[in-house]
């Protein structure tokens, strides 16, 4: 279990922040290392060739240590939207091929999908959201020889339902359907092992759960993809990009790696530099540890919600560090304005309250939403 670490943070005492999945706070770490990088552009003639290579391969292996990956597999990228488009466009789909989602996804995992389907003649099934909660089991049953592709998270949005990537990744190599997920709301508060799950694309934001900046992200490739196209021909992918002397000596031959899928311009010293400190921090508590306080405190205040007559996933088909509170009689109007007056800060989504505490978060914090909720259901 990890002591409270709000003072890692710039988060006065009377605000209760319980919306990480919304957006982390940077913590001063992250914020020191970006001033960093920022500093560095402000003397761009001691700025080396070489600085336009070293954060992004510094930000390469912390990303990789993080899920157990090979370095030679991740690639920088702006957002999730970039990565699932360079899946969509790597991966094979048949005319009436299947394409499966889960019902309410995230549309950044969407949208690439609809628009390969329709140009290949291929087909959307859509998973409803189960009865029971269990999102493994909907997936498993839906899938079948016609699923080419899953394209999936490992916690849904709205309500932290949990996906067994395991699971899910086996059922779906036996019939022979690709796996691309999206974890950007669970990556960095849950483990993750990409030898495990075996996915053929994994890809991340960094603004939420990975505590670093906004516009910044990571993408796994498994190595039968690292030969294929990327979204866009940069410079710096190419082979021998690293002598500038040498330019427009054009190079047919990419960067090794998943490096020929970095994004255009990625040598921003301030973004790299700021994940690279909020992944290092993360690496440092133990993504298992962060997944086991957050557990513990959300499973008492998921009991503790239950006790005032408002429905929370269940433990086990909830992911630990994620909380949908729904309200059987109707969300009272105005909640999360109510909220914020207080200078408690959470989302709604769908019809559900959205709790998502971090290691920054206090017993008092949750005593404070308790409350002005006990107060509205009176």
């Amino acid at each position: 279990m990890i002591s409270n670490q709000r003072d890692k943070f710039d988060m006065p005492d009377d605000v209760a922040y319980l919306n990480c999945a919304y957006m982390s706070p940077l913590m001063h770490s992250v914020v020191a290392a970006m001033g960093e990088g920022i500093v560095s552009k402000t003397r761009p003639w001691t700025y080396r060739p070489e600085d336009f290579f070293t954060p992004a391969e510094e930000f390469r292996t912390l990303a990789a240590r993080l899920i157990h990956a090979d370095v030679e597999a991740i690639a920088v990228i702006p957002s999730v939207s970039y990565g699932i488009q360079i899946a969509a466009n790597n991966l094979p789909l048949s005319a009436g091929g299947e394409i499966l989602l889960i019902e309410d996804q995230f549309p950044s995992n969407v949208y690439a999908w609809r628009e390969k389907a329709k140009a290949c003649g291929g087909h959307i099934n859509t998973i409803p959201r189960p009865e029971n909660g269990n999102w493994t089991e909907a997936v498993l049953q839906a899938m079948s020889v016609r699923t080419e592709i899953l394209a999936l998270p490992a916690t849904h949005w709205v309500d932290g339902g949990f996906l067994d990537l395991e699971k899910i990744g086996k059922a779906g190599r036996d019939v022979g359907a690709a796996l691309v997920l999206d974890l950007t709301q669970s990556l960095g508060a849950m483990p993750f092992d990409v030898r495990a799950v075996a996915p053929d694309f994994m890809i991340s934001a960094c603004y939420k759960w990975l505590m670093g900046p906004y516009s910044l992200g990571m993408i796994y490739i498994a190595p039968r993809w690292q030969s294929g196209v990327p979204l866009e021909h940069t410079w710096m992918g190419r082979a021998g990009s690293e002598d500038f002397s040498r330019l427009v000596d054009y190079q047919d031959r990419f960067q090794p790696g998943a490096r020929r899928f970095d994004m255009g311009e990625k040598s921003n010293p301030a973004q790299l530099k700021g994940a690279s400190a909020a992944l290092s921090q993360l690496l440092d508590w133990g993504v298992e540890n962060i997944s086991e306080t957050l557990g513990a405190r959300n499973s008492i205040v998921a009991d503790r919600a239950r006790g005032m007559g408002l429905s929370v996933v269940s433990d086990g088909l909830r992911s630990p560090h994620y909380l949908g509170i729904g309200f059987p009689s109707g969300m009272p109007e105005g909640l999360p304005e109510i909220l914020a007056v207080e200078n408690i800060f959470v989302s709604v989504r769908g019809d559900a309250v959205r709790v998502t505490p971090h290691l920054y978060n206090t017993d008092a914090d949750i005593e404070r939403l308790f409350d002005v909720l006990q107060k509205l259901m009176a």
